[in-house]
């Protein structure tokens, strides 16, 4: 055990994000506590999140009130609300943001989900939510579905830092990583000045070990139970190599001449699932310099208590990880169709939470409209 886990991790260059955000979270300090107390230097939001917050407390009483006194319709007061809580984050995080130049100190706010196969309209909402918000250290959360491949492209154009969410295969995380320097090479050509452009890409984990595992349950075989719990990890450290060699070579080079900052490799559901393994395997693991670790807060705590921080354990062993996947080939597991379901469910999911979201808005407002 690390004598202090979360400041090894943050020491050996992992930036360590808190996956969660709400009014109280803000008003009461808790938040403010995290950062001072547990390294946190960014936070992340999604409409599950937001759904969860509205539904909890009475904290958005007072503008739920006014929104209603304004007449204020559900879309309208969910737009309000929701860019509310991420301004004020942004600027509890603003001193993080300038003394790490820009890397860190980071907000999150995602484009309604509802719009994850419209190109068109999810440029248009990510540019919105962006000018709604009018903070520097924002981020604007695109879905890498095929339809937000090119909006992530013309968001990036417009000088405008994205969050990349919902990626969970290293092939598109190929794309999302070509649409990144693609909308880098377009902003420059737009004029924009290139260091004040960021962007992460949120490769998710724990989900790819729940869908695997759960077809790897269906096999009676001895080498079925031997790989449960290890395609996740073995998934992530794949994106990490194929990270090392897209940024390399003469065409990001020179983007990086002109200031680019590489698309950091973000970990997203890093919250463990299965309760027979380590509630903290998708930190310890996946610890290497120059990534982001996005953490609910109870995997935070349980790091922080019994975490295992021993330096880099990412780099070099994306043959170790193929090997986990061709032997999942053997044994008939169609690693393709795992990433179509969780990509399709991502989406709905979060389409879900939206509806949810709305739905517990609407229902304030005629509650305060009386």
């Amino acid at each position: 055990m690390t004598a202090n886990p979360l400041a090894a991790l943050s020491e050996a260059g992992v930036s360590i994000w808190l996956d969660d955000l709400s009014r109280e979270r803000l008003t009461s300090g808790n938040l403010g506590e995290l950062i001072a107390t547990k390294h946190v230097v960014g936070v992340t939001t999604n409409p599950t999140i937001f759904a969860s917050a509205l539904s909890n407390g009475e904290s958005y009483d007072e503008q739920v009130r006014a929104l209603a006194a304004r007449g204020a319709d559900t879309e309208a007061a969910v737009r309000e609300i929701t860019t509310t809580d991420v301004r004020n984050a942004c600027d509890l995080f603003r001193d993080i943001y300038e003394s790490t130049d820009g890397v860190d100190g980071r907000v999150s706010i995602e484009v309604d989900p509802r719009l994850a196969n419209d190109t068109e309209r999810t440029a248009a909402e990510a540019l919105d939510l962006w000018k709604a918000v009018d903070r520097p250290n924002l981020m604007v959360k695109i879905p890498a579905t095929v339809e937000g491949l090119p909006a992530i492209t013309r968001t990036l154009a417009e000088g405008v830092s994205v969050n990349v969410t919902l990626i969970f295969s290293v092939e598109r995380y190929r794309d999302v990583m070509e649409a990144f320097i693609t909308g880098l090479e377009q902003a420059k050509a737009n004029g924009h000045d290139l260091r004040g452009i960021h962007s992460v890409a949120s490769f998710f984990v724990s989900r790819v070990d729940t869908e695997v595992d759960k077809r790897l349950d269906k096999i009676d075989d001895p080498a079925a139970a031997e790989l449960r719990g290890k395609a996740a990890i073995a998934n992530a450290l794949l994106a990490y190599a194929a990270y090392e060699e897209t940024f390399a070579g003469p065409r990001w080079e020179a983007l990086a001449a002109d200031g680019a900052r590489a698309q950091r490799p973000l970990w997203a559901s890093t919250g463990v699932k299965d309760p027979n393994y380590s509630d903290t395997q998708y930190v310890d693991q996946l610890v290497v310099a120059g990534v982001v670790n996005t953490m609910p807060e109870k995997t935070l705590h349980a790091v922080a208590d019994h975490g295992a921080i021993t330096g880099d354990t990412v780099t070099g062993r994306a043959a170790q990880a193929q090997e986990v996947f061709d032997r999942l080939a053997a044994l008939g597991i169609d690693v393709d169709d795992v990433f179509v379901t969780l990509e399709t469910e991502g989406v709905e999911k979060f389409e879900k939470s939206w509806a949810e979201l709305l739905e517990t808005v609407t229902g304030q407002l005629d509650q305060a409209k009386g």
